[in-house]
């Protein structure tokens, strides 16, 4: 099995800022505040967090295969 990166740059899709941000590795993230624009993201349709819609990296349990925000 592939190692879980916990880290993932969140680009902005409003404003283009990106910034690295750390996952929690039990969980999904359903609001991210863009600290360039102040725009409050939420997971698009289909995607259980911000990370999976926005990151470079998927979110944790997505990336073990696991069941997620069930």
């Amino acid at each position: 099995m592939d190692a879980i990166l916990a880290e993932s740059t969140v680009t902005c899709p409003r404003c283009g800022h990106a910034k690295c941000e750390t996952m929690p590795l039990d969980a999904c993230q359903f609001f991210y505040e863009c600290a360039g624009c102040k725009t409050l993201l939420a997971p698009l349709p289909g995607d259980c967090c911000v990370f999976c819609s926005y990151g470079s990296v998927k979110c944790p349990p997505v990336q073990a295969r696991k069941p997620c925000c069930e």
